[in-house]
């Protein structure tokens, strides 16, 4: 039989010593016994007869070993295959030891992990659903504004006859380019953000008037930063919208409004993303009243997409189904110097982020007319880039 390999590692191998007498509980010193088939010496304790008995035997013993020699064989086989299989046990025992200590030992970690674990997972679940929640919150008071608008229509209907149908399909118009706003314009947020450019030209004016206000994002960041204003818009669907915010805002067609203002009334007017829903003469028409309605040293802002930018007058400019048509910012500047505005200024905003644009080629890893192929080809892409996309939109800032 084959010893295990453990049994290499012994300090010190047994003796018989260890058998006599109380017999040893060590499973590797029986192998040793049984593979070396090692004697057990002759002993007695008896005296003088008890050494002759110990001589008659230890004459005898080779006789009698190699009469029962198959006998012995097939026991002392019998016994190293015993000693294997309590020899492996014994060891699987101790192995099953190490491991459940082990595990004992890694427990509490694991179960820490899985306690902070689940913690994470109810706090992500309380987020999903606070959202959930804000959502359907939303959701609930939308449909109850339009359960509202509905009944408020059909009685003027019931009241005035079918001519108040009218006012109904406005009411469904209106709310369809909320929504539409909502979608592709941007979050609140965002346009609060690419608003906050014009603060700095505003500090300090007392009398300001946002044209066109829509949700209400320019009111918000002006009355933020101590700017008082007021909006006018003509979808009664805004005007509800700010109004839920606290903004003062009124429901006006905006020339009507400009027209009914006093010669003078305020100092500083603008109107972001609104001429480009407004037929040509009423453009023209809007920056006259401006002017008018705006007191010496008063400012005009017109903020409107740009119509240089393919992808923004090809594409961009027509999601919006209520748009007329792009104006060019030199014909709106020529409009704004024709009704007396002066110190003109054109500014482009918000450029297309660098995933959006042509790439660009990378000279400084190329060598000799490589190199100076690939600057020309970058030159092509800077004007071909400034075509295609460049900014997406532009703001004439004009003083009376």
């Amino acid at each position: 039989m084959k010893a295990p390999e453990d049994q290499e590692s012994r300090p010190e191998l047994p003796t018989i010593e260890d058998f006599l007498g109380e017999p040893t509980r060590d499973l590797d010193a029986w192998r040793w016994l049984w593979e070396g088939d090692h004697a057990f010496p002759v002993r007695t304790h008896r005296g003088v007869l008890g050494s002759i008995a110990v001589a008659i035997k230890r004459v005898l013993r080779p006789f009698l070993r190699t009469a029962t020699a198959d006998l012995w064989d097939r026991q002392r086989v019998f016994n190293l295959i015993l000693l294997e299989h309590l020899w492996h046990l014994d060891h699987d025992r101790t192995a099953l030891a190490a491991r459940t200590e082990k595990i004992e030992t890694e427990l509490p970690r694991l179960e820490a992990f899985l306690s902070e674990g689940l913690q994470e997972l109810m706090r992500y679940d309380d987020a999903l659903y606070g959202r959930v929640d804000q959502k359907l919150d939303r959701y609930r008071r939308q449909a109850g504004e339009l359960s509202a608008l509905l009944g408020a229509a059909v009685a003027r209907c019931e009241t005035e006859g079918s001519s108040s149908v009218e006012g109904l399909a406005r009411a469904v118009e209106e709310r369809d380019y909320a929504e539409l706003e909502n979608r592709y314009r941007g979050t609140s947020e965002e346009i609060q953000q690419r608003l906050s450019i014009y603060l700095d030209l505003l500090a300090g004016r007392k009398r300001v008037v946002d044209l066109g206000c829509g949700r209400g994002e320019a009111l918000q960041v002006l009355a933020e930063h101590g700017v008082a204003a007021r909006g006018v818009d003509a979808s009664a669907e805004m005007v509800r919208a700010c109004a839920v915010l606290g903004l003062a805002v009124e429901e006006a067609e905006l020339l009507a409004f400009l027209a009914a203002a006093p010669e003078g009334s305020f100092d500083a007017l603008l109107s972001f993303h609104v001429i480009e829903h407004l037929p040509r003469q009423d453009v023209a028409r809007l920056v006259r009243l401006a002017w008018r309605a705006l007191e010496p040293g008063g400012l005009l802002i017109l903020e409107t997409p740009n119509p240089r930018s393919l992808v923004v007058a090809a594409s961009h400019f027509w999601r919006d189904p209520t748009h007329r048509r792009p104006i060019h910012p030199d014909a709106l500047r020529l409009s704004v110097e024709m009704a007396g505005f002066e110190d003109v200024e054109i500014r482009d905003l918000h450029p297309f982020s660098c995933q959006e644009s042509l790439p660009e080629l990378d000279v400084a890893a190329l060598q000799g007319g490589e190199k100076a192929l690939a600057h020309e080809i970058n030159v092509l892409r800077d004007r071909l880039d400034e075509t295609l996309f460049g900014f997406q939109d532009y703001a004439v800032i004009a003083r009376k």
